[in-house]
């Protein structure tokens, strides 16, 4: 069995990864590590959760050279939780050393003008960031890659598969050609083997299949449901399986946040994490999650790439996942280092031919949960108003206005106004009249009246 000194580890960092109770190489880094110190470049093939991080961060540090003032090593990732979860885990290896070795985090969300200062005022060795903000500051002019030494693109085809393909180029152009480049990837796609042919020497090709391994070692079901029953559905599954730490996978944003707002309404301890929340938004549910005051993390699978959070105990598919290698890397998020984990998977009718697609990809049918799905008051109120049909709810709806009309204040005072004004025409018209009558009456004694007049005149 190999150990860490024996693949070319400096002691010092030997004795920081015993002090995280990390004593055995896994396949990825026994692979990957010996070929990083000895130069090469490494397209390395492993889902999440193998180990792959260490297996990029201890080559870089091996390579680091404080005594030089310039960026020395790039990290790309896709998100911002994995670009923090990176930083977080080679801070964790420097604590442990007397390295005065500089790390900066660049990403959307955060003040650029503080990471144009640290820029500024501090030799930063190590750039850790997303394409996005990366680029930011390659256009401001206010970070230099052309001392690059040593590149890494973590989870390749996660960032290429939102797009940022063209991004990653740009960014391999600011560093120079004699780098070293590590890609590593869950899926090495046709864009993947195209940037290996363009931008890496002769790669060393590295593919750990540990497929099955997460397969066996997580417990998996399947509850048949339709999208109507959905929702009570999963209400129901949680409350039987009383999960400790349970993450939700939707397929698009507006699916999380619906979900999200329907199972708070539930009153379920549960938060949301996607792309359009703002950085201190993100980072203030993860904070939550890992530190158990969430029970359930709602999330897209781009959100929750690279996530690795302990005490995971249960994945929910809510919607299925697009490919088997999307099911495998949702349901690694729990069972992690040897721990129980389950995960459930909702299948609609229309889910059927995906179900089986995913079955047959990890060469396992799986078991069927039975959920007898009970009806939230809600949704039985909704049913229950469906009962009427559209002329009835029409009728209704009219009768409903003018009974708000009929209590309306303002239509009191405005029949009382209209009342008092009808009262005045009225008074108006009788005054007329009888003075029409009085002047009537007049005229014809006038008449009379103008004849003695005249009479006495003459």
């Amino acid at each position: 069995m190999k150990d860490f000194t024996s693949l070319g580890i400096q002691p010092k960092y030997v004795h920081a990864l015993k002090e995280q109770s990390i004593t055995e190489p896994t396949p990825i880094q026994v692979e990957t590590i010996p070929a990083l110190l000895q130069g090469q470049d490494v397209i390395g093939q492993a889902q999440t959760g193998t180990g792959k991080t260490m297996a990029f961060l201890l080559p870089l540090l091996d390579k680091i050279n404080t005594e030089k003032d310039h960026i020395q090593s790039l990290i790309v990732t896709p998100t911002r939780e994995l670009a923090i979860q990176v930083t977080a885990e080679l801070n964790q290896l420097l604590a442990s050393t007397e390295d005065d070795i500089n790390v900066l985090a660049v990403y959307g969300g955060q003040d650029v003008e503080k990471q144009i200062n640290r820029l500024k005022n501090k030799a930063i060795h190590i750039v850790i960031g997303t394409p996005g903000r990366i680029l930011d500051h390659v256009r401001r002019k206010t970070i230099d890659f052309s001392h690059v030494s040593f590149l890494v693109l973590d989870e390749a085809d996660q960032m290429l598969h939102i797009g940022f393909f063209d991004e990653v180029e740009l960014i391999i152009r600011e560093t120079p050609f004699t780098r070293q480049t590590a890609l590593f990837s869950a899926t090495i796609s046709k864009d993947i083997r195209k940037i290996g042919k363009r931008y890496m020497r002769s790669p060393h090709n590295v593919q750990i299949r540990e497929k099955e391994k997460i397969v066996e070692e997580i417990q998996q079901e399947v509850v048949e449901t339709t999208d109507r029953q959905k929702l009570d559905a999963l209400s129901q599954t949680i409350q039987e399986v009383q999960p400790f730490l349970g993450i939700i996978f939707c397929r698009t944003k507006r699916r999380v946040s619906k979900l999200h707002a329907d199972l708070k309404a539930r009153g379920f301890l549960v938060d949301e994490l996607h792309g359009d929340l703002s950085q201190a938004k993100r980072e203030g549910v993860m904070k939550k999650f890992r530190e158990a005051k969430l029970q359930l993390l709602i999330a897209t699978d781009v959100a929750a790439r690279g996530l690795d959070v302990e005490g995971v105990t249960h994945v929910f598919n809510y919607d299925i996942p697009q490919d088997v290698e999307s099911y495998i890397h949702r349901i690694g998020r729990t069972g992690r280092a040897g721990k129980d984990g389950l995960a459930i998977t909702f299948v609609a009718l229309k889910d059927r031919q995906a179900i089986e697609d995913i079955e047959k990809g990890i060469g396992n049918k799986l078991p069927r949960r039975e959920v007898e799905v009970i009806p939230s008051k809600e949704a039985s109120h909704s049913r229950h108003d469906t009962k009427d049909n559209p002329k009835d709810r029409r009728e209704k709806n009219i009768q409903a206005n003018k009974d708000r009309k009929a209590r309306s204040p303002r239509s009191s005072s405005s029949r009382g106004k209209s009342s008092n004004e009808g009262r005045s025409r009225n008074g108006e018209s009788a005054s007329r009249g009888r003075r029409s009558r009085s002047g009537d009456s007049s005229s014809r004694r006038n008449g009379s009246g103008r004849s003695s007049s005249s009479r006495r005149g003459r």
